[in-house]
């Protein structure tokens, strides 16, 4: 994997290197959906956002032991996270009402779908798949590239050699087009 497939990794390769301005893209990035893992796991937003920054301190001191060729980064970011608020959860007085105790317990087991669910999921993909067949096929990678990959808009204009505002246009008319298309 090279670094331009990993934007993440890259961010924490220089911030290993005490890059003050990549921590700060880094974390720009990456801060909402670790912040999602965090609220998630913790259930309480204060003390979530308290972990967050817990975890960036982390991420700063310890980004030298990132391996790109064991994972990807926002993978090593979301690991750091979990494990820090399971932590948090241990931590927490053993006076802790049962009730508490048992939701966060809830919230870390139930992560599995059922095969209700999965049958669900297989069909709305299905679907996607469907709508993103209606799609030329360098507006639909790009889309692809933008919101399942994580690519920049100005990553994906440069991989298909057209201006940014080009690449806005067709991820914006491409998702509309998407929605048209599931909606229907």
């Amino acid at each position: 994997m090279t670094m331009t497939e990993d934007p993440v990794a890259d961010l924490i390769s220089r911030v290993a290197a005490q890059d003050r301005a990549a921590f700060r893209l880094l974390y720009s990035q990456c801060a909402a959906k670790l912040m999602g893992v965090l609220l998630r796991i913790l259930g309480n937003r204060a003390e979530a956002e308290e972990a967050l920054q817990e975890v960036f301190t982390r991420v700063w001191l310890r980004a030298g032991r990132f391996d790109a060729t064991k994972g990807r980064g926002m993978t090593w970011l979301i690991a750091i996270a979990r494990n820090h608020a399971i932590d948090r959860l241990r931590a927490r007085p053993t006076a802790l009402l049962r009730d508490e105790a048992e939701d966060a317990v809830d919230r870390l087991r139930d992560s599995a779908p059922t095969a209700e669910t999965r049958m669900i999921a297989q069909g709305e993909a299905g679907r996607i798949a469907d709508c993103f067949a209606t799609l030329e096929a360098d507006r639909a990678a790009a889309v692809r590239g933008a919101y399942l990959e994580g690519l920049s808009y100005q990553d994906l204009a440069d991989r298909y050699a057209v201006p940014l505002n080009t690449m806005r246009t067709w991820l914006r008319r491409s998702l509309l087009k998407l929605r048209e298309c599931l909606d229907a």
